[in-house]
Parts: structure tokens; sequence; C-alpha cells
């Protein structure tokens, strides 16, 4: 008797070793900004994250309210429904980033590159958006309302957007 509960302890032991403990490849919310980080829903509220290399990053659901993004490369992550609202983002590399329902409302994004970004439904009223990229990218759904556009490059490449083109590229 003595034997088959030890046996049985034994088995459950394993399989709760195996199955509860986080695998070393899935980052957390606490480690350090790195491409390929795994920070799905993870709260960098207030954080400067100025130059940070997160290409490849999942982001999804993370949020980064009041945060600093100055320069930061997040290229080609996946940033579904991720909250940047009043983020401070000038200069940064969004280039083939998932950004689907994302929200930056209020959040300046001055010379960013969003070059083929998927920005389908995301939220970006009142943003600051002069002189970025839009090259390629997919706004479908996307709300613009009061978000400054002046001097950007619109989805086509080659049309700028007029000075003070507010809500829409004129």
């Amino acid at each position: 008797m003595k034997t088959t509960i030890f046996a049985a302890f034994a088995v459950l032991a394993t399989f709760l070793g195996t199955t509860l403990v986080p695998s070393a490849a899935l980052a957390e919310c606490t480690d350090p900004a790195q491409p390929k980080a795994n920070w799905r829903r993870c709260y960098f509220d207030g954080r400067d994250l100025s130059g940070a290399k997160l290409s490849g990053a999942m982001l999804r659901d993370a949020t980064f309210q009041r945060a600093t993004l100055k320069d930061a490369d997040l290229t080609e992550t996946d940033g579904y429904r991720a909250k940047f609202f009043s983020a401070t983002m000038p200069g940064v590399k969004l280039d083939g980033a998932r950004l689907i329902e994302a929200d930056f409302t209020r959040a300046d994004l001055t010379g960013a590159s969003l070059k083929e970004a998927d920005l389908r439904n995301a939220k970006l009223v009142n943003a600051v958006l002069q002189k970025a990229d839009f090259t390629g990218a997919r706004l479908g759904g996307a709300d613009l309302r009061h978000a400054d556009l002046s001097g950007a490059t619109w989805i086509d490449g080659t049309t700028v957007c007029a000075e003070k083109s507010v809500g829409q590229c004129n």
C-alpha cells in the first residue's frame, strides 16, 4: 500500500513539476527589454524605455501609459490591443508591427516609422503624428480624430500631408 501511494505521489509531483513551472524560454514582465521579449499583458506605465530594442516582441494587451519609448525599435512586434495612451514615442520604429485595436490616444509619435504596420481599428485620437511615415500601413477603421498628420508620409509612400492636416491627410 505504501509503495502504491508513494508511486502515485511521484507521478503527480512529476506532472505538476513539468506543467506548472514556467518555461525558461518565456520572458516575464520583469525581464529587461530585448528582441522577442514576451511582455504580454505587462504594465510599463510611466517607464522610460528610450532606445529599447524590442523587435519581434509580444506586446499583446500590454500597457505603456505615459511611458517614454523615444527612438525605440518595435519593428515586427505583436501589439494587438496594446495601450500607448499619452506615451512619448518620437522616432519610434513600428515597421511591420501588428497594432490592431492598439490605443495611441494623445501619444506623441513625431517622426515615427509605421511602414507596413497593421493599424486596423487602432485608436489614434489626438495623437501627434507629425512627419510620421505610414508607407504601406493598413489603416482600415483607424480612428484619427483630431490627430495631427502635418508632414506625414501617407500610405501610398508619395503623398505628404499638408501642414495643419488634422484627422485626415490633406
